[in-house]
């Protein structure tokens, strides 16, 4: 399987309460809720097709806690979203959950590069990581990550956690396809295709 995440971030490259404002998971963030708006007809498809393709999905601890509590907990297995996270199996990348809640789930805890690396040698399509940016920034510097699909909002929120740290890995990418949907939002896919190179 290939490894492939999905991110949406602002002009600004932030990430955090991008679909909305809740004072205990993001003290302090008071600009919650800012890709939800933008998203029209053809970008919501997009992210349903999305779903629809992986065989699995890997995730954080904190985002995984959210998607379980929310879409977990829906029955309404005709909707996309639902009906993939729902029926497909769930990794999450954690040392702390001993019990996970939703059902098909299996935790990953020790040395999760090598856990990865062998969920990512089973056949199958896609594993993909949605959200969990924590996870994405340690599978990018993992050199786990196949291919990253980034859907930016055009919105400079100003304020909250960035995809991307102020000092990283630095990572060359070859753009593979990119898309403009009515509202604004475009999206990119990329492939990491090692270091950059640097003018002299």
């Amino acid at each position: 399987m290939k490894l492939a995440t999905n991110t949406q971030v602002s002009v600004d490259g932030v990430m955090q309460a991008n679909g909305g404002r809740d004072d205990n998971l993001d003290p302090g963030m008071e600009r919650g809720g800012w890709a939800r708006p933008l998203f029209d007809d053809e970008a919501l498809t997009f992210v349903q097709e999305f779903y629809q393709r992986a065989d699995a999905f890997l995730f954080g601890r904190r985002t995984y806690d959210l998607f379980a509590g929310y879409w977990g907990v829906r029955d309404d297995m005709e909707d996309p979203i639902v009906g993939a996270l729902n029926t497909q199996p769930k990794y999450v990348a954690s040392n702390t959950l001993s019990q996970p809640r939703w059902a098909n789930t299996t935790v990953l805890s020790g040395d999760v590069a090598a856990a990865i690396r062998e969920l990512k040698a089973k056949p199958g399509g896609e594993l993909q990581v949605h959200g969990s940016g924590a996870l994405t920034r340690w599978l990018l510097e993992n050199e786990l990550v196949d291919e990253i699909t980034l859907l930016v909002c055009p919105v400079v929120v100003g304020q909250g956690t960035r995809l991307f740290p102020d000092a990283g890995p630095d990572i060359a990418l070859d753009l593979v396809d990119s898309r403009a949907f009515p509202n604004g939002i475009t999206t990119q896919l990329y492939r990491p295709t090692g270091r950059p190179e640097y003018a002299s």
